[in-house]
């Protein structure tokens, strides 16, 4: 194990180089230029030129590359164009609000779609099993923002029960006290957690169904083994593995993809960040974010691995 832990970790090097090298390229030959953004539309040529040569944007891409490359070695993502702060300062400041949403979008999923995937598996073509496939079809269908805006309308303004927007941090000395900072996110948890509750619940579904139909299910129900139990020690400890593997990618996906969960309930995350960063045509500050995100990615997979070993004792690395 110890081999295949040390052979996905020198795998992050490579992934990262390339990640980090097509998004540089994209940005450097998009069109639009950062420096006419910061000197505004009034600005001349020669005011734009002074502001270009004072980022470091008259030199060729790749020195622009090695220089940045050499600054991330050393732990220094560089300074946001628009905001004059360093890139790790403001990822710091607005990882709390994502890592709250993704995380208690994920625990929400889980705790809602296992269980409904396994009963519907258990009574496959019933009721519970029909609902929960028309759910599965409007959890995939509906845009989030569409699913975000309902909420709102019913809980905020017209049951006037729950916050609309924003974010107040649970830890410091104003911090929200715990039922507040839960209450705040219980909209944003619901709104993106549609989509996951409704894929991780047809996985479940799936797995549980095939694991139903096993020998080893006939002989612990010939033994006289209670249903619940040949349910969830035979059945859904059997067909875990691919329940994780889906958790895990949406664990992942969760975490670069609140953008339009953040937009939409004005919480100041890492999101918003990536949206600001785009309009202003922020450089440092949109690779130092795509680094973040591809490296969370990569570890999170990492981790769904390892845990194969826990879940299967067949599995060996």
């Amino acid at each position: 194990m110890l081999h295949f832990l040390l052979r996905r970790l020198a795998a992050l090097v490579p992934v990262l180089l390339v990640v980090s090298l097509v998004v540089f390229l994209i940005l450097r030959l998009a069109p639009g230029d950062p420096a006419a953004v910061i000197a505004g539309n009034s600005a001349t040529n020669e005011e734009i030129d002074k502001i270009r040569n004072q980022l470091g944007l008259d030199r060729s891409i790749p020195v622009q590359y090695g220089i940045w490359v050499g600054r991330v070695l050393q732990g220094d993502l560089g300074y946001s164009f628009y905001l004059n702060k360093p890139v790790t300062a403001l990822i710091s400041q607005r990882i709390e609000p994502t890592l709250a949403l993704a995380l208690g979008t994920a625990v929400l999923a889980v705790l809602i779609a296992v269980p409904l995937g396994t009963l519907a598996a258990w009574r496959m073509g019933g009721v519970l099993d029909k609902t929960l496939s028309a759910f599965s079809v409007a959890g995939f269908s509906v845009p989030v923002f569409v699913i975000g805006y309902v909420l709102i309308y019913l809980f905020a303004i017209r049951w006037e029960v729950l916050p609309v927007q924003g974010y107040k941090s649970l830890f410091g000395p104003s911090g929200a006290g715990p039922w507040e900072w839960m209450r705040q996110l219980i909209l944003p948890w619901l709104t993106l957690g549609m989509i996951y509750i409704a894929l991780i619940a047809r996985v479940t579904r799936a797995s549980v169904s095939e694991a139903l139909t096993e020998d080893y299910i006939r002989t612990a129900r010939a033994k006289g083994i209670a249903e619940s139990a040949v349910l969830i020690r035979h059945a859904l400890a059997n067909a875990a593995v691919p329940i994780v593997t889906v958790i895990g990618i949406g664990v992942a996906l969760l975490i670069g993809g609140v953008v339009v969960t953040e937009t939409v309930y004005a919480i100041p995350g890492l999101g918003s960040l990536t949206v600001d960063a785009v309009l202003n045509r922020d450089f440092p500050v949109i690779q130092g974010l795509v680094l973040f995100f591809s490296l969370s990615y990569v570890l999170i997979n990492l981790l769904v691995d390892l845990s194969y070993l826990f879940l299967d004792p067949r599995i060996r690395y």
